[in-house]
C-alpha cells in the first residue's frame, strides 16, 4: 500500500465517481463528524458522483440516499441498491417475495442454532431495519473474542449461508451479491457504465474485510489507516492508504483526490 499522498494525477482525473464503505470509514465508531461530511461534500463540488456501500442495514441506506450529497446507497453488502432519481429514491433487489421468505425462515434457522451454540455472541441492534440478512454486534457494543467469531461464521456456512465480516458486524445471507457485484449492477443499470469500464473510472474506500471484494474489483482503492487491522484477511490490500484512520483518514483520501485532480483544498488539510 502506499502513501495517498502520493496518488497519481492521471489516476485521479480519470475517476467520474467515489464508492465508500460507511462503518470505521467515514463514521468513526457510528459517528458522522464534520470533517467526514465536508469530505463528501468537496469530492462532490470536484465533479465527482458518490456511492455509499454499505453492510448496514436498508433502512441506513435510505437514510443516506435521501439525505446525503449522493448518487445512490448500496445496503446490506450489495443485495439492496437505493438510488436518487429526480430529488426521489428508487429501491431495488433481486428476490421475488417468495424467494425473500424462503430465505428469511432459513435465517431464522441459523439465528436459533447461534442462540443455542454461540448465547454469548448477540445480535446487533440494526437488525429490525434489515431485508436480506441477520448480524451479530462482534466489535460496535461489545468486543467478541476471535474465537467465537470464527465459531459464528463457521456456524454460518454449515446452514449452508454466505458470511462476512466487518469491523464491527459477521452477517449471514443467503443473497449472491457481494459489495463489488451488487454496485457494479447498480452502476450498469443506472448510472450508465460498462461494467468493465466501471472498475477503472469508479475508485473504492473501505477498511475491513467485507470490503474485500471492492478492493480486488476496481482500479484506484484506498484505505483509511485503520484498514491495516484488517490486511491479513484481504487477499488484495487498496493500493493507497491514508495515515490517518476513520473519517480523518477518508478527509485526508478525499483532499488527495481533489488535490490530483487540480482542485483547490483548504489551507491546512
Amino acid at each position: 500500500m502506499r502513501s495517498v499522498a502520493s496518488l497519481d494525477a492521471a489516476e485521479a482525473r480519470a475517476l467520474v465517481g467515489v464508492l465508500f464503505d460507511l462503518d470505521d470509514t467515514v463514521l468513526d465508531h457510528g459517528q458522522l463528524t464534520l470533517a467526514a461530511y465536508g469530505a463528501l461534500w468537496k469530492l462532490r463540488d470536484a465533479g465527482l458522483r458518490l456511492v455509499a456501500v454499505t453492510g448496514r442495514p436498508y433502512s441506513w441506506a435510505d437514510v443516506v440516499a435521501r439525505t446525503w450529497p449522493v448518487d445512490a446507497a448500496i445496503a446490506e453488502n450489495g443485495a439492496v441498491a437505493i438510488v436518487r432519481e429526480s430529488g426521489r429514491v428508487v429501491v431495488t433487489e433481486r428476490a421475488s417475495a417468495t424467494e425473500r421468505g424462503e430465505r428469511s425462515a432459513r435465517l431464522k434457522e441459523i439465528v436459533a442454532a447461534a442462540s443455542r451454540e454461540l448465547p454469548e455472541v448477540g445480535l446487533a441492534d440494526d437488525v429490525a431495519g434489515r431485508l436480506t440478512d441477520v448480524t451479530w454486534d462482534i466489535g460496535e457494543h461489545v468486543t467478541v473474542p476471535e474465537a467465537q467469531v470464527s465459531a459464528l461464521m463457521a456456524l454460518i456456512q454449515r446452514h449452508g449461508a454466505r458470511t462476512t465480516r466487518s469491523s464491527v458486524h459477521v452477517h449471514a445471507t443467503f443473497e449472491v451479491d457481494d459489495k463489488a457485484t451488487g454496485v457494479t449492477r447498480m452502476l450498469c443499470e443506472t448510472q450508465h457504465e460498462d461494467a468493465t469500464a466501471a472498475r477503472h473510472r469508479w475508485a473504492y474506500v473501505g477498511d475491513s474485510a467485507n470490503d474485500a471484494p471492492c478492493f480486488s474489483a476496481f482500479r484506484s482503492t484506498f484505505g483509511v489507516a485503520n484498514v491495516r487491522g484488517a490486511v491479513a484477511r484481504l487477499s488484495v490490500p487498496p493500493r493507497w492508504v491514508a495515515s490517518r484512520e476513520r473519517g480523518a483518514g477518508f478527509a485526508e483520501i478525499a483532499d488527495a483526490l481533489v488535490r490530483a485532480r487540480g482542485g483547490p483544498v483548504p489551507s491546512g488539510a
